[in-house]
């Protein structure tokens, strides 16, 4: 089961990859035209993490984002849905500064997925991979990763302002 898809890279856009790589894992492939301390940042600080992690395709923004990020500290994210809210959560597992961080998503009923991201600065760009470890084949169609291509955009435009 490998799919693979790819966004069209223009000169101010870099292509994002998209693999499933097995029954329960999928990765994304990106590389943000800063140095993977502001990506990094941009990560891990809520006030730069609501300016890009919804697309704006969605019309959705954030009423809530609460991270602490540091091993066994937890982050939550409240959308608008319907009448009501959705939310997301889970804890940070790893945190190591500027290269990695890996955090459960526990919101789901059929288990935890896990995120791992890395940053691995190449001459002043940063090559992002995101890593999701589904508890379940089933998990994967009801995930979120195939908002990243979107979400890594306005990543990119948000580090270009900074």
């Amino acid at each position: 089961m490998d799919e693979r898809r790819e966004s069209e890279a223009t000169p101010t856009k870099n292509r994002t990859t998209l693999e499933r790589k097995s029954d329960r894992e999928v990765v994304v492939t990106r590389t943000v035209n800063a140095p993977a301390r502001l990506v990094f940042e941009a990560w891990t600080k809520a006030e730069l993490f609501r300016r890009w992690w919804v697309p704006k395709s969605y019309g959705q923004t954030l009423l809530s984002c609460e991270m602490d990020v540091r091993v066994g500290g937890q982050y939550r994210l409240v959308f608008p849905f319907e009448d009501s809210t959705m939310e997301f959560f889970g804890t940070y597992v790893e945190v190591t500064p500027h290269s990695r961080l890996v955090w459960t998503n526990d919101e789901g009923d059929a288990g935890k997925t896990i995120t791992t991201v890395t940053f691995e600065e190449k001459g002043g760009k940063t090559l992002l991979v995101v890593h999701d470890l589904y508890p379940s084949k089933e998990a994967v169609e009801t995930g979120s990763t195939g908002a990243l291509p979107e979400a890594l955009d306005q990543l990119d435009e948000l580090l270009a302002s900074l």
